[in-house]
Formats: C-alpha cells, structure tokens, sequence
C-alpha cells in the first residue's frame, strides 16, 4: 500500500512522534558539524540513495520545494524538478492533472506535487503508482508545514498541551493555517494534543472557513474570533502565528496585511511566546520584529529540511516506528 501524505487528517500521534524524533536527531547532528563536516551530518546518510523524487510545483514556491530537493539530497536520492510547471509543462499544451501523474509515476519513486486547485493533492493520489506528498493544493492544505510549524512549537513548548494559539491574516485562503487548526482539532485529548484555547484574527472576508472552525469547536478546543489584535490578545497568546494575503487567491482589496504585529503591539509578547510565519511576508511582520527573542520563523522554516528528510524516510518505510516507554506508557515529548 502506498504512503501518500495527502491531509493532516490521515496523521496519527504515533506518526508525529516518528517523524518529530527523527528530525530532532537530524537537526543536532546538523548543529554538531562544522560548516566543512555537513555533507554526511545525516544520522540516515545514503538512506534513498536509489531514490529519484519528482519536484512538480505549478505554483511558485521557494521553502517547500528547496527543502524538500534538500532533504532528498540529504538522504542520498536524486531529483527531478520544475519550478513552474504550469507554463513549463505539457499542461500549457492542455494535459490533464491526472495523465501528468501517470506519466510522471513512471519516472520516479515519489511526487511532491503543488497545485492551484484544492484537492489537487487526492486527485494526484487516486492515478499514482508512486507516493504523493502534498505541498499544497490552493486554499485546501499544507500538510508538511503544518508538521514543521507544531515541531517548531513542540520544540519550544515540550509537553505542553494548553497552549493558547493565535492565527491572525487571511484565514479564510490560508492552507497553512486549515492544516495547523485541523491538527489541533484532531489532537485535543490525545497525548500529541498542544492547543487549549485557539483564536482566529481576520477581517470578516477573510475569516476562518466555518467548516474549520466547527471542526475546531467539536473537538472541545476553546474558539474566539476576533477582528483586529489587540495588546491584551497578544499577551494572552503563546503562539502567534501570522500569516499574509493570498492575493494570487482573491481581491486584496479588504486589507489584510493591516492586520500587523507591529512594534507597539509586540511589546505585549510575554518571553516565552513565540512568533511564527510560513512566509514568504508582507507587512503583516515587520523586519523590526525580527531582533525579538520570540521571532522564531526563520527557525521554522530551517525545521523544514529537517521535518520533510523525515516524511521522505517514512513514506519509503524507512523511519523506524517510536518505542513505548515501559509499561507501554508513551513518554513526554522533548524534541529540542
């Protein structure tokens, strides 16, 4: 049976365990190594080495595709890559989505497949004869970055599982934010769960599509909408995730990117919180805020490299499954 990563919604707390240890073992022996010495840090060096990955982003995309060519090149595997293919493809010349896959599955032992349509990702799944990993299907999900973003939060917050996170921007045509609120609709009550109270920060159009909202709501989480941040908001938060306009997405005439952390309402954070971004921004995030102790997503968008290395071991079956604690007991998660 293939191992598509399609929806957050097919994730399992024992494979979040899997994933976040191997690229927490990944991401210190990277740290260990002088600059001269990182060609093999990997603890799974060579591990894909007859591997060929198939890069097929009819987006633009910076992040997601340079970390998953990296990690593939980490492990030891080859990449075959293009960068648009929406003009660059024989979709211009009006192939399908589907016969592209077909095609493409010939060629190599996984896509990583983005693409303007929501529900791009399953179509692609559905003809395979290879693994898809979504990076990305229009307003639908991210799933790999929504494991990257709660491996960042994980790091800085081992355990806990009350957090009160806030999504402040364009939620309604954000993915990234979909695929991070439905993680923590699925998680509360669970061992991997890291969400107590959630807010959703938006202009009205802009908001939170209410099927992630309820979902949100039944799964017992806490839920505010707002529509502006405050200071007494932004002190109450330990997360705080901004988000820009997807204004390849719909009119930006509402505003957005007014919806700004900006400097005076910053020095509301309380220490521990953290700032995280998927990027790239506008002026939703300031370049001031970046000096601040709790800006951490550049941070985040390191934890990519290491996060998509392991997605990339586990869809080929070779990330080992987490050992229980004894008695059967699983044991805190520590990742940093």
């Amino acid at each position: 049976m293939l191992r598509h990563v399609v929806t957050v919604r097919d994730f399992t707390p024992s494979f979040l365990d899997s994933v976040f240890r191997s690229a927490a073992a990944s991401k210190r022996q990277h740290a260990g190594r002088g600059r001269r010495a990182r060609v093999r840090w990997s603890p799974h060096w060579n591990a894909l080495r007859d591997h060929v990955m198939i890069s097929l982003f009819y987006e633009a995309s910076t992040r997601t595709r340079h970390s998953f060519e990296a990690a593939m090149a980490r492990l030891g595997g080859k990449v075959i890559t293009t960068e648009n293919a929406a003009e660059f493809s024989s979709a211009i010349k009006g192939e399908t989505l589907e016969d592209s896959i077909r095609i493409e599955s010939g060629y190599g032992d996984v896509i990583v497949l983005r693409h303007k349509e929501t529900g791009a990702a399953a179509r692609a799944a559905a003809v395979s004869d290879v693994p898809v990993i979504n990076a990305g299907d229009g307003d639908g999900e991210h799933p790999t970055q929504a494991l990257l973003d709660l491996f960042t939060i994980a790091e800085r917050f081992p355990g806990r599982r009350d957090l009160r996170v806030t999504f402040v921007g364009d939620l309604l045509k954000g993915r990234t934010v979909h695929s991070l609120a439905y993680l923590a609709a699925m998680l509360e009550g669970t061992p991997a769960g890291f969400a107590g109270k959630v807010n959703f920060v938006a202009p009205e159009i802009m908001q939170i599509p209410q099927p992630v909202e309820g979902l949100v709501r039944e799964s017992g989480l806490s839920v505010a909408l707002h529509d502006g941040l405050s200071p007494s908001l932004v002190a109450d938060s330990d997360v705080i995730y901004m988000t820009r306009t997807q204004s390849e997405r719909h009119d930006v005439a509402a505003g957005g990117d007014s919806y700004a952390l900006t400097e005076s309402l910053a020095s509301a954070l309380h220490d521990d919180a953290i700032v995280l971004h998927p990027l790239p921004r506008n002026r939703e995030l300031p370049e001031a805020i970046d000096r601040l102790p709790q800006a951490r997503y550049f941070e985040q968008a390191r934890n990519g490299l290491f996060v998509r290395m392991a997605v990339l071991l586990w869809v080929f079956g070779e990330l080992a499954p987490p050992t229980a604690a004894p008695g059967g007991v699983r044991e805190e998660r520590a990742y940093a």
